[in-house]
Order: C-alpha cells, then sequence, then structure tokens
C-alpha cells in the first residue's frame, strides 16, 4: 500500500472542503494510507511581507522533511502534467516502497528553501486556486490517478 501525506498550510475552514476532503480519502483508502498535516497559517496584511511569510512557514515544513520520502511541492512555477502523466509519475515514484509528502504553501507561496529541498515540484494549472481548494484537486487526482493505474472506468 502506498503512504501518502499531504502536508498543507492552512487549515480546511469551510465544511464542504472538509467534506470533499473525507470523501476522497475514503475512496484512497483501499490503495493508499493519506495522512493530512495542517500547519498555521501566518497572517500578513501586504504581499510586500511575501519573503518574511514565506520563512516562516518554510520553519514549520522542513522539519518534516524525510531524508527518503519522496516530496513533491505543488508551485505555480512547477511542471505540469495530464492525469495520465500524472498517474504514471506516482508509479514510478513508490515502485520500491517510498513514502510520499506533497507540500502545499499558503497563500505567498513556498520559500525557496522548500523549493530547493524536494525532489519534483509539480503545478496542476495555469490558474490560480486558493490553497484549500488545491488539497481537495490533489486528492480527486489521486484518486484519479489510482483508477488509471488499476485500470478502472473513471478517468476517460
Amino acid at each position: 500500500m502506498k503512504h501518502i501525506t499531504i502536508l498543507g498550510i492552512g487549515h480546511l475552514k469551510e465544511s464542504y472542503w472538509k467534506q470533499a476532503e473525507t470523501e476522497y480519502i475514503k475512496r484512497l483508502s483501499p490503495y493508499i494510507k493519506i495522512s493530512i498535516i495542517e500547519k498555521k497559517e501566518e497572517m500578513f496584511r501586504s504581499t510586500q511581507e511575501r519573503k518574511n511569510i514565506q520563512q516562516k512557514e518554510a520553519e514549520t515544513i522542513l522539519p518534516f522533511i524525510q531524508k527518503f520520502d519522496m516530496v513533491i511541492a505543488l508551485s505555480e512555477d512547477g511542471k505540469q502534467y495530464d492525469s495520465p502523466q500524472f498517474a504514471q509519475m506516482l508509479k514510478k515514484n513508490t515502485t520500491h516502497g517510498e513514502k510520499i509528502l506533497f507540500i502545499i504553501g499558503g497563500p505567498l507561496g513556498l520559500d525557496d528553501s522548500i523549493k530547493q529541498a524536494v525532489h519534483i515540484s509539480i503545478s496542476l494549472s495555469h490558474l490560480t486556486f486558493p490553497h484549500q481548494m488545491v488539497r481537495t484537486i490533489l486528492l480527486e487526482q489521486l484518486y484519479r490517478a489510482e483508477t488509471i493505474l488499476l485500470g478502472k472506468q473513471y478517468h476517460y
């Protein structure tokens, strides 16, 4: 069984995001052990505080990056995959039982120290989404990837 941890800055506040997360974790449970870690989002008043906020959030993320984990950051400047490519990337990186850590930064993005510590940086879209929505999209894509790899009818 695959082990995937999603580390996100900020909490799911709205009940509809929590319900979607619960549904996808349930769908994934036969294939993947999912762990969700939520870390505090730093408050800011202006994007001029970006670097300082990113550094503070990085301090809470870095201790979770383990030497033998496959670490994937979700970042607007990351590589884009279509769903079958994403499924193959996951397959390739979990063949030997590796654990995957996905990192979702806060509204101001990830600090360079995080970007340098990851193995892969991916972008879910050229569009910008709220980081709470990104978590749901990632879970759906993980489920889609598993159905692709298992040949189940979900992805057309």
